[in-house]
Formats: C-alpha cells, sequence, structure tokens
C-alpha cells in the first residue's frame, strides 16, 4: 500500500484528492495537513511513500516548506499541487527537490499513476507543465549542478528526451521504439549523465534551456 500525505490549507481540495484515492486499491491517504507547521508535525508521526503539497499556501509556502524538509534530510518523494499562474514556482521547486508536479485539477488516472511512478522512485512532469517551463525559462536564468556544457546527446536520446518531456514513462517509450524498457532505462540514465542532473524533471528543464525540446 502506497502511503500518502495531503498538504494544502484549502480543506475542499484535500477532501476532493482524498476521496479520488479511497477509489484505488493501492493508495491510502495516511494523513493530511493544512499548513507548513501542521505538516512537519505530520511527518514526524507519518513516514509517507508520497506527500502532495500545495505551491502556495499562507504562512510559510510549499516551496519553503521543501527547502527546509531538504536541509533537515527529511524530505518523502513530493508532487507539488499547483495551477497556471505559478510558473516561477515550478523552477523554485525543481531546485528545493521537488519530484514531479500536476495541475489540481487532474483526473484520478493520471493522479493515481502518478503517485505510483514517485512512489516507485521515478519523476513525473505532464506536457502542460512542461509548456510553463518552457515560457519560464525563456526569461529566467536556471541552476543546475553544472553550468558547463553537456555531453552531446545523440539523435535517439534526443528523441527520448523528448518523450520524457511528453510525460511518456520508459514503459510508453520502449514501445514507441520497439525497444526493451531495459534499453530505454539505460538510455535515459545516460540522458540524465550527459546533461549533469538527477532527475527526469531537470532533465526535461535543462533540455528546454538547451533548446532540445
Amino acid at each position: 500500500m502506497i502511503r500518502v500525505i495531503l498538504v494544502d490549507d484549502q480543506m475542499l481540495v484535500r477532501s476532493g484528492i482524498a476521496g479520488l484515492l479511497a477509489m484505488t486499491s493501492d493508495i491510502q491517504v495516511a494523513g493530511e495537513a493544512g499548513n507548513a507547521q501542521d505538516a512537519i508535525l505530520l511527518l514526524e508521526e507519518v513516514k509517507p511513500d508520497v506527500m502532495l503539497l500545495d505551491v502556495r499556501m499562507p504562512g510559510r509556502s510549499g516551496i519553503e516548506l521543501l527547502v527546509e524538509l531538504k536541509s533537515l534530510d527529511r524530505l518523502p518523494p513530493t508532487i507539488l499541487l499547483t495551477t497556471f499562474d505559478d510558473d516561477e514556482a515550478l523552477l523554485r521547486g525543481i531546485r528545493a527537490g521537488a519530484r514531479g508536479f500536476l495541475l489540481k485539477d487532474i483526473s484520478l488516472e493520471r493522479l493515481a499513476e502518478d503517485i505510483r511512478r514517485v512512489s516507485s522512485g521515478l519523476s513525473v512532469i505532464r506536457p502542460s507543465i512542461t509548456e510553463r517551463l518552457f515560457q519560464t525559462v525563456q526569461g529566467s536564468e536556471t541552476d543546475f549542478e553544472s553550468s558547463s556544457l553537456p555531453d552531446k546527446l545523440t539523435s535517439r536520446e534526443t528523441e527520448v528526451l523528448r518523450m520524457m518531456a511528453s510525460g511518456l514513462s520508459n514503459r510508453e517509450i520502449s514501445e514507441a521504439f520497439s525497444k526493451s524498457e531495459g534499453t530505454v532505462k539505460n538510455q535515459v540514465s545516460s540522458i540524465l549523465s550527459k546533461l549533469g542532473v538527477r532527475d527526469r524533471v531537470r532533465a526535461v528543464l535543462r533540455g528546454i534551456e538547451l533548446g532540445l525540446i
């Protein structure tokens, strides 16, 4: 069972998400919090597999909470819940360690799928979010681990990166190329290494910055 905690200042949003997740057989809402301080206290009691975190909350924002938890080495795999006006927050969220971003109007199927992916160690990013990142990066400076140009991607790796930006999983990419999932996994690892990033979300952002997407 995948244990999830919900952190959002709007009770109706938390109730709605909890109601959706109650319809799944493998995801359990283990706790809820309405602000950053309550979330910190909740994390002392519950060890979640995934945290769903609202970007904008009164007091300390979701991004500030991410930064604090990361500094304390207590950050669980986290998906940020966002809206279309949170472009700059997406960049800050990546730097702070978020593993994915979801719009609050996401369907149950997508929500459950992305929670499963993040709980298994993957990162998630949806095409609608990629477009917002693309627009934001055009006028922003990014902050990656290395400012040097990466090793050049092969043409196939560039195709895989673009599919990653479209939100496809390794399995879906393998089906598109008629290759084994293991082969795609190796290609993704090579892409991350060449771009000097740790996860798929940062790889997509780096690809946007370099004009590969």
